[in-house]
C-alpha cells in the first residue's frame, strides 16, 4: 500500500470520528434541550394546576367574587387543558365569560358613569343568583377530581 493512501484513510478515518463526535455532542444538546422543554412545561402545569386549587378554593371560600373568579378559572383552564376547558363541568366558567367579555375592565370601567356600572352591576347579581350553584360543584369538581392532588413541597 502506498503511503499516500494510507495517510489519506487515516486522515478520512480521523475525520469521520471527528465528525461523528461533533455528531454526538449535537445529539446530547437535542435530548438536554428536549428534556429542559419538558421539565419546564411539567413546572408550568404544575404551577397553572396550583393556581387553579386556589382559585377554586377560594370561590368556593366566597373569598372571591363569583364573576372574577368565574372568568379567572376559565382563562386558566384554558391555559392548564384545552380538555378540560371543553368538559361539561367547565362550561359554566365558559358561560359567565362569554355573559360578561363584553363588560369593560380596569381604566374602561372606572370611565363608565353610574348607571352603566349600575346596570352591568344588576347584570352580575343575576348572573350570580343563576349560576352560583353550578360554579360551585365545577369549582369542588375540579378539587376533588380534575386537578391532580396538591404537591406538598416543604
Amino acid at each position: 500500500m502506498s503511503t499516500f493512501i494510507l495517510v489519506s484513510f487515516v486522515l478520512a478515518l480521523g475525520a469521520i470520528v471527528l465528525l461523528g463526535g461533533y455528531a454526538l455532542y449535537l445529539w446530547r444538546r437535542v435530548w438536554r434541550n428536549e428534556r429542559e422543554r419538558v421539565e419546564a412545561r411539567a413546572e408550568r402545569q404544575a404551577a397553572l394546576a396550583e393556581d387553579l386549587r386556589i382559585l377554586a378554593s377560594s370561590l368556593l371560600d366566597e373569598q372571591l367574587p363569583l364573576i372574577e373568579g368565574a372568568i379567572r378559572i376559565k382563562v386558566l383552564i384554558d391555559n392548564y387543558d384545552t380538555g378540560l376547558s371543553q368538559d361539561p363541568h367547565c362550561q359554566v366558567f365558559q358561560q359567565l365569560y362569554e355573559a360578561t367579555e363584553s363588560v369593560p375592565t380596569h381604566a374602561a370601567w372606572k370611565a363608565l358613569d353610574r348607571t352603566e356600572r349600575r346596570r352591568h352591576e344588576a347584570r352580575f347579581s343575576a348572573l350570580e343568583l343563576q349560576h352560583k350553584a353550578q360554579a360551585r360543584r365545577s369549582a369542588r369538581w375540579l378539587l376533588d377530581e380534575a386537578l391532580p392532588p396538591a404537591s406538598r413541597a416543604a
